[in-house]
């Protein structure tokens, strides 16, 4: 009778064992992500890469045959180019061409002709993807917050995952409204492919609070949080905001462009030690673009806006804007919207405030998109990335 306690232990184990032994192997799709939104590589087609996990195979299973369905056709087999083993686990990397446009796939393992283990469809899709930063005006300070009518506008939140473009956006700074539901919607109609931003612009931002560490610059901006002087005497940024910008550019494989949408911090301040010549806000934004391009390693182009708007008493800087319109001369950058001359009732606070009112937002997306669309349907845009 003393053994009794011991077999039951056995036997429990022996159970316990078939039970893990018996247990469905499981498959983790990793790459596309639901809602995302992929650059297009050419006019009417793009690179999807496949990545994912098969979980709990046995020993005896070292090369997984991977299968996917788009669309719901038939499936095919993926070839693919890595796969690594640990153990039970098996991650693997293929890739796809397909068409632009809104797509789902299926993803499963399969052996002996069997399906083994699937992961569940996921929707995404194929078209243009962009970049948009600067200060409060290319984030979420406007005074009517809005949502994309199309459903096929997204935005990249900086966890990683995507979301249906609604205000306010992930990543940029306020609570309020944005451009980027409006322009989405316009640029969806207009090209035709889904449409993909990543939002992080930062409020009351100098294009000095943007440099990288190490690039020094003799003034402050009005605004110290993000800068330091140093020991040397001259100030620098402390580089958040560079490795966040850099950070957001490396969370895509690629992506169209980036919208600069900056210069209000910079221009006739208050505090005139505090103004930024228009010659060294030239040589901040191309230090900027250059670093971030390099840092980022993505090579697209910038488009930078002519903004340096305060109110109806102060509409503007010669200064700064022809800074802006250099860059463009001087093929730095490529030619955005004058949102300087979007005033009146396009501007919150009865038209004299500084950032947009709904029907601003609104003019704001629509000049944005009309540097955009021609450009984007230009035969020398639309390369390999």
């Amino acid at each position: 009778m003393k053994l009794w306690p011991a077999s039951n232990s056995f036997l429990a184990l022996l159970l316990s064992l078939s039970v893990l032994s018996a247990a469905e192997p499981t498959l983790t799709l990793k790459s596309p992500i639901a809602q995302s939104v992929l650059q297009r590589q050419s006019v009417n087609t793009g690179r999807v890469e496949v990545i994912g996990e098969v979980h709990g195979m046995d020993q005896a299973y070292v090369s997984p045959i991977v299968e996917i369905r788009v669309d719901g056709g038939a499936w095919q087999r993926l070839i693919l180019s890595a796969v690594e083993r640990n153990r039970t686990d098996t991650t693997f990397t293929g890739a796809v061409e397909l068409a632009k446009g809104m797509h789902t796939l299926e993803v499963r393992a399969v052996r002996d002709g069997q399906p083994l283990a699937s992961a569940p469809s996921v929707k995404f899709g194929i078209g243009e993807v962009i970049v948009v930063t600067g200060q409060s005006n290319s984030a979420n300070h406007g005074a009517v917050k809005t949502k994309a009518t199309s459903d096929q506008v997204f935005t990249l939140t900086p966890k990683g995952t995507w979301q249906s473009c609604a205000d306010p956006q992930p990543g940029a700074s306020g609570g309020g409204g944005s451009i980027l539901p409006a322009l989405g919607d316009e640029l969806q109609k207009r090209l035709g492919v889904p449409i993909g931003f990543i939002s992080c612009g930062i409020g009351a931002t100098s294009i000095r609070e943007w440099l990288p560490t190490g690039v020094p610059f003799p003034n402050p901006p009005t605004i110290v949080s993000r800068v330091r002087k140093t020991a040397d005497g001259p100030w620098e940024a402390d580089g958040k905001a560079y490795a966040m910008l850099v950070a957001r550019m490396r969370s895509v494989p690629s992506f169209r462009a980036v919208l600069w949408h900056q210069g209000e911090s910079d221009a006739n301040q208050k505090d005139q030690t505090r103004t930024l010549s228009g010659k060294l806000y030239a040589e901040y934004l191309t230090k900027l673009i250059a670093g971030a391009n390099k840092d980022s390693q993505r090579n697209s182009p910038w488009f930078v806006a002519q903004v340096s708007y305060h109110g109806p008493t102060d509409v503007g800087s010669e200064d700064i804007r022809s800074a802006q319109a250099g860059l463009w001369k001087d093929k730095v950058a490529l030619e955005g919207p004058d949102s300087d001359a979007l005033r009146g009732p396009l501007r919150d606070n009865g038209g004299n405030g500084v950032h947009f009112s709904g029907e601003g937002l609104k003019a704001h997306a629509h000049a944005w998109a009309e540097k955009l669309v021609p450009w984007n349907r230009s035969p020398t845009v639309i390369r390999p990335i």
